[in-house]
């Protein structure tokens, strides 16, 4: 491949990954100051999440079947018109039922992207996708870090509704960048329904699903309610200003934590298995932020630790799944339908016990869901695969 077409290919990847680390870290922050706007209630903020999350997994099935049809470049503008329209939509949405309509579609634009991104990397780097790879989960933890804190200044004199506006507008400069330049032709993985069949009567496979519909039912809980939660403490007596300072500076340090977790734990998979990774930052997720629970209103901070053990769950117990199937990007279909129950179901449940008891009493759910995790690690082990066996 030409070098141009890869610098293209390598701009178009940064900036996905940069944005969807920056939305997926700042929902909760957005969420909490359109609860004021649009008068929602914490149900609905579950619904939202819900919502969000379904729109993310259908595109993760859709458009992976799409790309392998359609090409890169077509499916890549799409993914990023379609999230253009649904952060525009978000934007300027006048009441909660045109908010969650929108949302769902800028949850099928993310997922849209994301699935286009991953295919641009073999594409565009054959011979250096782990170096590629590695460094776009840089970038992504780099808009994850930053967002909480522009979002935390805008708020200070600008609505919400422009961030989501303007991330419409930088989408549509993203579109004509696509249209013009040199592009690399490249492929989604295929999802062969069929192999679905072999993965489900796997004990092993069935436990890594459970596994993540645990994993991610914490984290997307603990990403979007935490802002609130914590401005529901009363923390010495801060001011609200205060606690919003205060939610942004953890939300930036979870995130410089979560990015050097993935980065690190990239090299140490050469000498640890998975099954040892997975249990070990289970364990440590559970009792950093059962702790952090514990003890909220005096040492706050503590929440951002949470980050480094959440960091590796994720693409761990992915390449868990990659390992014992035959079919990589089936058992990729598996795993984001997995996430997806997880992450939607999740924040429903979140949503609806917080309105019931209390932000604090909904936000205590989150350690429910890594305990149930830290157990179903005990029972993965690739070794006892049906599929490694046959």
């Amino acid at each position: 491949m030409s070098k141009g077409k890869s610098i293209h290919a390598l701009v178009i990847l940064m900036f996905t990954q940069f944005i969807s680390g920056g939305v997926t870290n700042t929902k909760g922050i957005v969420l909490d100051q359109v609860e004021k706007d649009l008068g929602l209630d914490m149900s609905q903020f579950g619904l939202v999440v819900l919502i969000f999350q379904l729109g993310f997994t259908l595109a993760s099935v859709v458009i992976g079947y799409y790309t392998d049809k359609k090409g890169l470049r077509i499916m890549t503008i799409i993914g990023a018109l379609i999230m253009g329209i649904g952060f525009f939509g978000t934007g300027i949405a006048p009441n909660i039922t045109f908010f969650l309509g929108f949302y769902m579609i800028v949850g099928f634009g993310l997922g849209s992207l994301g699935v286009a991104s991953n295919a641009i990397v073999p594409a565009a780097y054959p011979e250096r996708q782990n170096q590629m790879f590695n460094l776009a989960m840089g970038v992504y933890g780099l808009g994850m870090v930053l967002f909480p804190q522009f979002l935390n200044y805008m708020f200070q004199f600008a609505s919400w509704r422009y961030f989501y506006i303007g991330i419409a507008a930088s989408l549509i400069v993203v579109i004509i960048y696509i249209t013009a330049v040199a592009f690399p032709s490249g492929k989604a993985e295929k999802i062969d329904l069929k192999s679905f069949i072999p993965m489900l009567k796997d004990a092993q496979f069935v436990f890594l699903m459970a596994f993540l519909v645990f994993e991610v039912s914490a984290e997307v809980s603990f990403t979007n309610f935490f802002p609130t939660y914590l401005k529901s403490l009363d923390l010495g007596g801060l001011s609200t200003a205060e606690k919003e300072d205060m939610v942004a500076t953890i939300l930036s340090v979870f995130s410089i934590f979560f990015m050097a977790g993935r980065l690190g734990i990239a090299y140490l998979t050469n000498w640890i298995n998975e099954r040892i990774i997975l249990i070990a930052f289970s364990a440590g997720s559970f009792l950093m932020v059962g702790i952090s629970f514990l003890f909220a209103n005096e040492f706050p901070y503590l929440f951002s630790g949470a980050g480094l053990f959440f960091s590796t769950l994720f693409p761990t117990a992915t390449a868990f799944g990659t390992q014992i199937s035959k079919n990589s990007g089936s058992a990729l279909g598996l795993i984001y339908i997995a996430a997806g129950i997880g992450g939607g179901i999740a924040g429903y449940i979140v949503g609806l016990a917080s309105e019931i008891f209390g932000q604090a009493g909904g936000f205590s759910i989150v350690i429910l869901f890594l305990l149930l995790m830290l157990i179903t690690s005990f029972f993965m082990n690739s070794n006892k695969s049906k599929q490694a066996e046959s």
